[in-house]
C-alpha cells in the first residue's frame, strides 16, 4: 500500500462556539493539519480554534464557492477534507478515508461522503435526507465555481480526465437542532434561494411556486418514504416544501420591490473556466 497522501481538514465558522470543539476532536488524529476560516464570530469561536490550530484566518463571505476556494488555498497539502461545525467524525468513516489516502487511485480527484442528517435526537434515515455531498478533494484537481448566482450551494468542478466517488461510511450531521432551528434555516435559506433565482433570470409564476412546495414534500414524504421517520419524517417534508414556496415568495419580492439582495455581497460575474491540472495525467 502505497504511503498515505497529507491531509488539510478545513472548517468555515460562524459563531460556531456551541459545535466547534466536538467537530474537531471527532476528526482527532486524521487530518495533517486543521485550517479555520472564520467569518467574524462575535463569539468564543477563534478562541476555541486556538485550541486545536494556528492556522486561523478571518474572512467575511461574499460568494460562497470563492470563500471556500480561499480557504483551500491556505491549506498546506493538496488533500482537502471539508467538514461543517454541526458534523461529526466518526472512526469508520476516519479509517475509510485513511485506506483511501493510501490508495493510488491516479484518476480520482473528488469524493462524496454520505451524511447522517438529524432532526434533533431523530436520525431522518429517510426522505432523501440521507445523501452523499463533496467533502474530499484534490485542490489542485478540483474547484468551487464561484458565478455569481451561486450565492447558496455552489457547484464543482472536477479537472477534465479526472473523476469522483462515492465513501461508504457517514459523517454524522447535528442538521437541526430542534424545529425552531429548522424554520430558522429555512427562512435564512430561502431567502438565499430566491436571490439565486433572481440573479439566474427565472420567471416562476405562483402555479411554479405552489407546485414546487407540493412537489418537494410529496417526493419526501412519500416517494423517498419520509412517512417511515415518524412526526420528524413529516415536519422535515412539511418545512422543505415550504422553504420552495416561501423562496417564490421571497423571489416575487424582489421582482417588485427590490429588497433582500443586500444580503449578498456584490460581486461581478466569474466566467467559468477549464481546471488546468497542476499534476501530470
Amino acid at each position: 500500500m502505497a504511503e498515505r497522501k497529507k491531509l488539510s481538514l478545513i472548517v468555515i465558522t460562524k459563531n460556531e462556539e456551541a459545535n466547534l470543539r466536538e467537530c474537531l476532536e471527532s476528526a482527532e488524529g486524521l487530518p495533517d493539519e486543521i485550517v479555520i476560516v472564520d467569518d467574524e464570530s462575535t463569539d468564543r469561536t477563534r478562541e476555541i480554534a486556538r485550541e486545536f490550530t494556528d492556522k486561523i484566518y478571518s474572512r467575511k463571505m461574499d460568494l460562497e464557492g470563492r470563500h471556500r476556494n480561499w480557504a483551500a488555498s491556505r491549506a498546506t497539502h493538496d488533500w482537502v477534507l471539508w467538514m461543517d461545525a454541526d458534523e461529526r467524525m466518526t472512526p469508520e468513516l476516519k479509517e475509510e478515508i485513511r485506506q483511501t489516502l493510501s490508495q493510488s487511485n491516479a484518476n480520482i480527484a473528488a469524493y462524496w461522503i454520505p451524511r447522517k442528517n438529524y432532526l434533533g435526537k431523530r436520525w431522518l434515515k429517510h426522505g432523501g435526507w440521507y445523501a452523499a455531498h463533496i467533502k474530499l478533494y484534490d485542490r489542485r484537481l478540483t474547484r468551487w465555481r464561484e458565478v455569481v448566482h451561486d450565492v447558496v450551494h455552489p457547484g464543482i468542478d472536477i479537472a477534465e480526465g479526472y473523476s469522483g466517488k462515492e465513501l461508504k461510511k457517514p459523517l454524522i450531521h447535528y442538521n437541526f437542532k430542534n424545529i425552531e432551528d429548522f424554520i430558522q434555516k429555512v427562512n435564512r435559506h430561502s431567502t438565499f434561494e430566491a436571490v439565486k433565482w433572481h440573479l439566474q433570470g427565472k420567471r416562476i409564476t405562483l402555479w411554479h411556486g405552489l407546485w414546487k412546495a407540493f412537489d418537494r414534500f410529496w417526493k419526501r414524504y412519500v416517494y423517498k418514504m419520509g412517512f417511515l421517520d415518524g412526526l420528524e419524517g413529516f415536519v422535515a417534508a412539511f418545512l422543505s416544501g415550504f422553504y420552495q414556496f416561501a423562496a417564490y415568495c421571497k423571489f416575487r419580492e424582489i421582482r417588485k420591490e427590490g429588497i433582500y439582495l443586500d444580503r449578498v455581497a456584490p460581486s461581478p460575474d466569474t466566467k467559468e473556466q477549464p481546471i488546468q491540472p497542476s499534476v501530470p495525467l
